[in-house]
C-alpha cells in the first residue's frame, strides 16, 4: 500500500515536469547548431576578445589569470590608471640616464639581454592607453632611464650615474610632492636599484620594478620592498615567445636526450660549481656545457635554445644574485624548471600558483639526491606541469596591452594595488581649503627646481 507521503511525491513529479516530446528534442538540437555556428563565427572575426597569442586556446581556463585573477584578488573590477611618462627632453640629464653622456648608445642596443625590460616598458607605455599628458591628473609618473645599458656600455661611470640621477630628480616638484611614492623606476638586472648607490636615501618610498628581490649591498641593506615594488619577468629573447614560428620548437618529452641540464655559466657561484660536478659524474642525465662569453665555441642564440630544449628539467640555480632568465625561458622551451635558489622572488604571486608549473629544491642540497627525485616523476605528471606552465607563460612575455595576457598588463595590475588616494611626504603640508605648501608655505604650482629632495 502507498504511504500519502510517496503519493505527495509522485503527484508532484508528474505536476511539475512535463513529458518532453520528440518535437522538443529536435527543437534543442537546432537551437544548440545554431549556438555552435554563431560561436564559431563571432571567434572568428573577434579573436582578439578571447584569445592570445601565447595561450593555449584549447583550455576553457585560458584567461584565467587575467580574467579571473586579479580582479578577484582586490585589485578592481577593471585597470583603471592615468601615469605620466616624463619626456627625455623635459628634465636636464634625463637624456644621459638614457643615451650615456655622449648619446650614443641606442635603443636598440638596449633592447638586448636582461636590461631590455627597460626599453621595452617605457615604450609600451608611450603608446598605452593607461598613459595621460597631464602631471596634475596622474595616478602615477614613470621615469624613463636605460641606465644598466648605458652602464655595462660605458656610457656613464657609477660616479656619473649617481650624480646624474640626484640632478634628475631635483627638478621634480611631483616626487617631491609625493616623496617619490607614486613614481616609477625600472631596475632590471641583479644589480637591481644599487646601481644608483644613492637609492635608501632617495627611493626608498617609490616604486621599482625589478627582477630581482634580494640584492644586498655591504650594509646588508635590501633595496626590495615586499610592500612598494613589484617583481617583474626577466627579458626573454622575443624570438621566443613571439607568436607564430619561433626561434626553436619544444622537443616530445619521448625524444629529449636527457633528464636535466643547465646551462650557464658557473662564476665560482657554490651551487653553479655542484652542477658542474654532478654533470660530469652522470653525464647521460644531466648536460651542463661551459658556455663560453666569446669565439668560436660561444653558442648562439638558436644553439642555445636548441640545447635548452633537449631537457626534461631545466635547473635554474641562483647565480651573482638569486633571480635567472632560465626560469623563464623554460616556459618557451617547455621543459620544468627547477628552482636552485632559496631567496628567489617570483612575479605576479597573486594569481599565479608556482608549485603547478615549477619545482624549488634546497641548493644545499643539489647532488644525486636532486636527479633520483627528478627521475622518479612519471612523464604523464611532467607534461601535465608543461601545460600549464604553457596557459600562463604569456605573463612572461612582453607584448603590446591588445594582449590579453602579457607581462605589461601583468605589471598594470600590480601597479593598480600601488595606487593612493592621497600622497604625502615629509616636505608637505596642507590647508582645510586643500592647497598644497612646503615648510615655507610656498604653494605647490609655484615650486622650482633645484629643490630639496627626500
Amino acid at each position: 500500500m502507498m504511504s500519502s507521503s510517496n503519493k505527495t511525491r509522485n503527484n508532484f513529479s508528474s505536476n511539475n515536469h512535463p513529458v518532453c516530446t520528440r518535437t522538443n528534442q529536435i527543437l534543442a538540437l537546432i537551437l544548440i547548431t545554431i549556438t555552435y555556428f554563431l560561436s564559431r563565427t563571432f571567434n572568428q572575426y573577434f579573436p582578439n576578445n578571447y584569445s592570445s597569442s601565447f595561450i593555449n586556446k584549447s583550455s576553457s581556463q585560458d584567461l584565467y589569470f587575467i580574467n579571473n585573477g586579479w580582479p578577484n584578488r582586490g585589485f578592481g573590477n577593471q585597470l583603471s590608471l592615468k601615469i605620466y611618462v616624463y619626456e627625455e627632453n623635459e628634465i636636464d640629464g634625463l637624456k644621459e640616464l638614457m643615451y650615456g653622456r655622449d648619446g650614443q648608445i641606442t635603443v636598440d642596443s638596449c633592447l638586448k639581454g636582461q636590461w631590455g625590460t627597460q626599453v621595452k616598458i617605457h615604450q609600451m607605455l608611450l603608446k598605452s592607453r593607461f598613459r595621460t599628458l597631464k602631471k596634475e591628473e596622474a595616478d602615477l609618473f614613470f621615469v624613463p632611464t636605460y641606465v644598466k645599458c648605458v652602464r655595462m656600455m660605458g656610457g656613464l661611470t657609477d660616479k656619473e650615474i649617481n650624480s646624474t640621477y640626484v640632478k634628475v630628480l631635483s627638478q621634480m616638484p611631483y616626487f617631491r610632492l609625493s616623496g617619490g611614492r607614486d613614481h616609477i623606476f625600472v631596475f632590471p638586472s641583479g644589480a637591481g636599484a644599487h646601481i644608483f648607490r644613492s637609492w635608501p636615501q632617495f627611493l626608498n618610498r617609490s616604486i621599482i620594478l625589478t627582477p630581482e628581490g634580494d640584492r644586498t649591498d655591504k650594509r646588508d641593506t635590501s633595496a626590495f620592498n615586499t610592500w612598494k615594488d613589484i617583481i617583474i619577468p626577466g627579458n626573454v629573447d622575443d624570438s621566443m615567445t613571439r607568436y607564430g614560428a619561433s626561434l626553436v620548437e619544444p622537443l616530445p618529452l619521448s625524444k629529449r636526450n636527457f633528464l636535466a641540464n643547465f646551462l650557464g655559466r658557473v662564476q665560482g657561484k657554490v651551487g653553479r660549481v655542484k652542477l658542474v660536478e654532478l654533470a660530469k659524474n652522470f653525464p647521460n642525465k644531466l648536460e651542463s656545457p661551459e658556455l663560453k662569453f666569446s669565439g668560436p665555441e660561444k653558442l648562439g642564440r638558436k644553439e642555445y635554445f636548441e640545447h635548452l630544449r633537449n631537457a626534461k628539467f631545466c635547473l635554474a640555480p641562483r647565480g651573482e644574485s638569486s633571480w635567472t632568465l632560465r626560469f623563464y625561458e623554460s616556459f618557451f622551451v617547455e621543459c620544468v624548471p627547477v628552482i636552485l635558489s632559496d631567496q628567489v622572488e617570483l612575479p605576479f604571486q597573486d594569481v599565479v600558483d608556482y608549485s603547478q608549473i615549477s619545482i624549488k629544491w634546497p641548493s644545499t642540497h643539489i647532488g644525486p639526491q636532486l636527479l633520483d627525485y627528478l627521475e622518479s616523476i612519471p612523464d604523464k605528471e611532467i607534461d601535465a606541469m608543461i601545460a600549464r606552465g604553457r596557459q600562463i607563460r604569456c605573463l612572461y612575455a612582453y607584448a603590446p596591452e591588445t594582449e590579453p595576457c602579457s607581462a605589461f598588463v601583468g605589471i598594470m595590475w600590480e601597479l593598480q594595488r600601488k595606487v593612493r588616494q592621497f600622497d604625502q611626504s615629509a616636505e608637505t603640508y596642507w590647508f582645510h581649503n586643500g592647497s598644497i605648501i612646503n615648510r615655507n608655505f610656498v604653494q605647490f604650482h609655484k615650486w622650482k627646481p633645484p629643490m630639496p629632495l627626500p
